[in-house]
């Protein structure tokens, strides 16, 4: 196994954890930001409103989301899988 073929491996799953993760931290963003935008015009300061509406989110862009990145998880681990034959040698 080369160097390069580990660097290689390395971004590829740097990769696919950005992918994971950006549609639900995007969601929390937004929903974090508009909450905290209506707190400040209303001036309610209860901590526990940004919660549930941020938790609403990710849980809808989990479901709307869902399959697109289970898809890039399945072409992620077919080529760690077809790849072992090439790493072993």
């Amino acid at each position: 196994m080369t160097p390069e073929s580990v660097l290689t491996l390395a971004q590829r799953a740097l990769e696919v954890t950005l992918l994971m993760s950006a549609p639900p931290l995007l969601a929390a963003l937004v929903t974090g930001l508009l909450v905290s935008v209506f707190q400040a015009a209303t001036q309610i300061n209860e901590m526990t409103l940004s919660f549930i509406p941020k938790l609403v989110a990710i849980f809808v862009v989990l479901v709307l989301f869902g399959p697109w990145m289970l898809g890039i998880v399945l072409d992620y681990m077919r080529e760690l899988f077809n790849g072992i034959p090439g790493i072993i040698g």
